[in-house]
């Protein structure tokens, strides 16, 4: 379960980078289509999944070593593969809007993976 807290923190880094490089642009009105634009909403919330993820990851880790759990792998793997997972479909969908298809991925795993904790911590 350490590695949910690397995790968080190379999600915490990802975020800055992410939010770094289209923060150089964001000033051009009309930069990926508008404020409004499907791809831009898909950039912005690829770099705040990137944070608010990570935040889920490195509480999972101090909640799990604060209880003393130690049967979350599961949970564990579920909580990373959506923090993998949310800010590549966001990248994809803004990319192409068919890959909004795959949200499920990361919506279900992130659920699924708090739904475990919350079993364990019962």
């Amino acid at each position: 379960m350490l590695i949910n807290l690397q995790a968080a923190w190379i999600g915490f880094f990802l975020g800055c980078v992410s939010g770094a490089i289209p923060g150089l642009l964001f000033h051009r009105t009309e930069w990926m289509g508008g404020y409004d634009s499907w791809r831009r909403r898909l950039v912005r919330l690829a770099h705040i999944s990137f944070f608010g993820l990570g935040f889920l990851n490195a509480l999972f880790y101090l909640s799990a070593k604060s209880l003393g759990i130690e049967d979350a792998g599961i949970a564990s793997i579920l909580l990373l593969l959506g923090a993998a997972a949310m800010p590549l479909v966001c990248y994809l969908s803004a990319w192409k809007m068919v890959f909004r298809h795959l949200f499920f991925i990361p919506a279900m795993s992130v659920t699924i993976g708090i739904a475990l904790l919350i079993w364990a911590i019962l």
